[in-house]
């Protein structure tokens, strides 16, 4: 998709700019991660167009639970209501339950079902807030709304760091990072040295890990965050700010007045 293959020319600019730079090289391996998150609305949309004819299983969501939902995060009404419809056709492609599945997911952003990707499954992980293996409107909602250029900051950084913390420890660790910057190079195509891989990580754990106990904790991704505030500029989507007037096909029939 377009998303995915502009911004994998990003991370490739940024792994072979130098010098090795700690805010640089670890911000490039959130690139692949957000693009997905950029790409969702969008490639829901496309492949929403394709499949008009299906009939959705009435979902539980009313007017009283989109009010509730919009008073929660950073959306008005209007809007909540316009991703009501996005999520409606996402979650009935496969299985029409009123959940989106990992399969559903894959499907709308990968255009196949099957196969393996770390940062979607990273995206799916976060989504599905209960852990019951589906995403619900709720999730959905909530998770986009940390994207929006109004969320709190903090809320920000709590989001990448559970992004990184690959084993629910509470904790970065190594073989954490280590792990998504190698999935970046192999969704960028590209090869790194072993040495320079290890000059990476170590440069950000000698200016991330300030007690040297060999994991970064929340406290610790805090100050790094806020010492190279690069590393969450891709965590605002624009176009998040009015969903209704970038994806007006979304809004139908709409009975609320913001």
């Amino acid at each position: 998709m377009i998303f995915l293959q502009s911004t994998m020319n990003s991370t490739e600019s940024s792994w072979r700019s130098s010098p090795v730079t700690m805010g640089g090289r670890f911000c490039a391996s959130f690139i692949p991660f957000f693009s997905i998150i950029e790409g969702l609305v969008f490639a829901v949309a496309n492949f929403c167009s394709i499949h008009r004819t299906h009939h959705h299983r009435k979902l539980r969501y009313g007017l009283r639970e989109l009010t509730q939902l919009a008073g929660e995060t950073q959306f008005t009404v209007n809007e909540v209501e316009a991703l009501y419809e996005l999520f409606k056709k996402l979650s009935s492609s496969i299985i029409d339950d009123g959940l989106i599945h990992k399969e559903e997911l894959q499907l709308a952003l990968l255009k196949s079902p099957c196969g393996q990707n770390l940062f979607l499954d990273r995206v799916f992980y976060l989504f599905d807030e209960r852990k019951n293996g589906a995403i619900e409107f709720d999730e959905f909602v909530r998770a986009l709304s940390v994207f929006h250029p109004y969320a709190p900051m903090e809320d920000k950084i709590d989001f990448a760091f559970r992004l990184y913390d690959l084993r629910q420890t509470g904790f970065i660790e190594r073989e954490d990072v280590k792990q998504m910057v190698i999935a970046t190079l192999m969704e960028s195509e590209m090869d790194l040295s072993d040495d320079l891989l290890e000059a990476i990580i170590d440069k950000t754990f000698v200016d991330a890990d300030a007690d040297r106990d060999g994991k970064i904790s929340k406290e610790e991704w805090k100050a790094f965050v806020l010492r190279h505030p690069n590393l969450l500029n891709n965590m605002s989507l624009s176009y998040l700010k009015d969903v209704t007037t970038v994806f007006p096909s979304f809004v139908i029939n709409s009975e609320v007045e913001d």
